[in-house]
């Protein structure tokens, strides 16, 4: 099994007139949120406003900067996300990849928009296999 790559643009929405940042980003569904290293949160000038606890593949547990808002855009998509920052490559994760609904195709070893909503992203908000129940007030 290979590693799946996206190329994403970051900037920070509170301040336009920096450049975007333009990434190779680590494509992994394993992962929750965004993850950049201190040098692409200080290009796009974001400032930690508090911290988030994470657990490392180690098992060990460590306490990061959270910054945001981030913009991501990938191939005609944008999502909106707070991050983690850590380590030295940027990674996207599921929530940022179902916000634009993309797909890992891990044959091709890519990342795409999904095939079944190719021209607008795709969002589920309803439990499925559930049958819904009409509220009463």
């Amino acid at each position: 099994m290979g590693h799946e790559f996206a190329e994403i643009e970051l900037s920070n929405p509170s301040q336009p007139q920096l450049k975007p940042v333009r990434v190779r980003a680590l494509a992994d569904t394993g992962v929750l949120m965004l993850c950049i290293p201190q040098h692409v949160a200080l290009q796009l000038g974001l400032n930690a406003d508090s911290e988030r606890e994470v657990t490392l593949a180690d098992g060990k547990s460590h306490k990061v900067p959270y910054v945001g808002p981030i913009r991501v855009s990938f191939d005609g998509r944008i999502c909106f996300v707070g991050a983690l920052v850590l380590g030295d490559e940027v990674l996207i994760g599921a929530v940022p990849m179902e916000d634009m609904d993309l797909v890992i195709a891990p044959g091709r070893r890519t990342v795409s928009v999904n095939p079944e909503s190719p021209n607008i992203p795709h969002a589920r908000v309803k439990r499925t296999g559930i049958p819904s129940e009409t509220p009463t007030y």
